[in-house]
Order: structure tokens, then sequence, then C-alpha cells
């Protein structure tokens, strides 16, 4: 794949991507706009090359782009700013065709499918999203997937659900690994008990790596689905069972969300995407299993111990 750069590297899915370069002995390149950031994620290891950029300044993306192959695409806007996903998209890609890159793997969501219409989700559900977020999530999409049609560039999508793993802050379930190992209670945003699936960080490095590889994979969208369906309330009762202790949830519903967001912009923002929590995308990833000839899943004991663990390691100091 030539030269690969991880744009948007400094969250826990970059991390867990650059893990599976280095399990290949690869060098890399990360990208990100705080260089503290990116200096604590990768600054140990010699296979990752450093550096930060601009997406607002044209000559800033052509010189991170510069020399560059492949680029997985992990860039975040602040969740209250979703308008700014599709305009990042296009100044990237503007720099990355300017400089020559060959390929773009795109790290996506379920937004653009918007509320399911099949209790499984192939990548032949209609994307019609009835949300702000999942409409700019796909005019991103349309974007890349424009510039891959008129040949400027080999452009792919991959799907996931929500993920966890060890020291991934950013998820629904992080609070309950938490409270699992340290005692406590447990906040978690509910309704709880509806199917849900979620995929452990660790297995995504390896499917993005060999996605990436089949020339196959390019014009289109892919979805990774979790090791099957389960419930937020299962995998709470799961990470206290690591430590014995009995599980102290507290749930968040809608109208909560709706008070607290009158203070924490973040929890205001969370209320336009509830549905995920009362209709969620359970996704079918036979195609994607198909074009790799197997995908490899942590299971969701394995995934819940190994993150309640690396919190009591954590505690320890």
């Amino acid at each position: 794949m030539g030269k690969i750069a991880l744009f948007g590297a400094a969250g826990a899915l970059g991390r867990g991507i650059a893990d599976a370069l280095e399990a290949r002995g690869e060098g890399y390149r990360v990208v990100g706009r705080d260089r503290a950031s990116l200096a604590e994620a990768f600054g140990g290891n010699p296979q990752a090359e450093i550096v930060t950029w601009n997406p607002d300044d044209a000559a800033s993306v052509r010189a991170v782009a510069r020399g560059v192959e492949t680029l997985i695409y992990l860039v975040g806007v602040p969740y209250h700013r979703f308008e700014e996903h599709p305009m990042v998209m296009q100044k990237t890609l503007d720099g990355a065709i300017a400089e020559g890159v060959k390929r773009v793997v795109l790290i996506g969501t379920v937004y653009p499918y918007g509320a399911p219409v099949t209790a499984k989700v192939t990548e032949e559900h209609p994307r019609n999203p009835q949300t702000y977020k999942g409409r700019k999530r796909k005019e991103q999409e349309e974007v890349l997937l424009a510039a891959h049609r008129a040949g400027k560039i080999q452009a792919t999508i991959l799907r996931l659900p929500d993920f966890y793993g060890p020291g991934v802050t950013k998820s629904f379930l992080d609070g309950v690994f938490t409270a699992a190992a340290n005692g406590g209670t447990a906040n978690m945003i509910g309704p709880i008990d509806t199917p849900h699936e979620f995929v452990y960080v660790p297995d995504v490095g390896p499917v993005v790596l060999a996605l990436a590889e089949k020339p196959e994979a390019y014009g289109r969208w892919w979805n990774l689905a979790g090791p099957g369906a389960t419930t937020q309330r299962k995998m709470a009762e799961m990470a206290f069972a690591v430590t014995g202790r009995k599980p102290k949830l507290r749930v968040a519903g809608v109208m909560t969300l709706r008070l607290v967001g009158l203070f924490n912009p973040l929890m205001r923002e969370m209320v336009e995407m509830q549905y995920l929590q009362t209709a969620p995308v359970l996704m079918d990833d036979s195609a994607l299993t198909k074009l790799l000839g197997g995908i490899r899943k942590t299971s969701y004991e394995e995934g819940v111990r190994r993150s309640v663990e690396y919190q009591q390691r954590k505690a320890k100091g």
C-alpha cells in the first residue's frame, strides 16, 4: 500500500490501526491538529512519523499528504459542529489528489442509514438519515464517492457500530468499566435493554488494513458488525462480574438528556441520535467477511474482561 497516513490519528481507532501496522513492522504517518496529543499516543514509537496540520490551510493539507499512497481518514469534528464533516473531507481530498494520493479509506458510522427498515442492515439498505448528523455524514460520503467516480482517487468506506475497548474513553461503556473496576455507579444512556452491537477496537485495525489492500473494495461502502447482538445491560453485568461487584447503574432517558443538555452541549447534541437506542442499527457484514475471507472478532465476554482489567491496572498506577 506504500506510505500510509492516519488522518485524525489521536483517537482510539487511530491507535488501534497503528497497532496493526506496528504488528506488521510497517512505518506510518500520524496526522492531527494537536502535536501534544499525537506525541502522547505515538511519541515512543520510532515507526510513527508525527506531523500536524490545519485542514483550513490548503498548503498544510498538501504538506501532510505528500508522499502518501493510502490515506486512512478518521478526522473528527466537535459534536455540535457536524456541518464541518463534508467541508473538511473536501479540503482533505483536494490536497490529497493534488499530491497524488492513490486511495482513501473513510472510517464511517451507521448514521447515514437512518432508522433501520430491516432487522439486519446490509450495504443495500437505503441511506435515508432523518437526523442532521446523519445527513452531514451522508454528505461527507458523497464528497468522497464523487471523487472516486470522477477517477480522481480510489475511495472506500468502512462502517462501524459503537465501539469499546481498553482505554477507549469516547464510548457508551467507558463509565461502566470504570465503575466495575473502582466501585461506584455507572452512568448509562438508555434504554439499555434493546438489542445493540459493539465492535472491539483492537479488532478494527487488521480489518482496515486488509480492506485497503483489496482493489475490489473501492467505490462502495462495507459494514463491520460486532460479534452478535447484545444489550448495554448485559455488557454492564459482564463488567461487574469481572470484579465480583453488584452492578450499580444510573440510566438516563431522553428527558434527562434534554434537561442535562441545558448545561452540557454534548448531552444536548445526543438527544437527536436517541433513536439508535430504541431502534438500533444491527449490521450484516457477510459481504465484508466474504471479501476478506473471514474476520476475527473478540467475544463480548473477552473484550469486557480486558477493558475492566485495563481500568484496574490504571487505578493501581
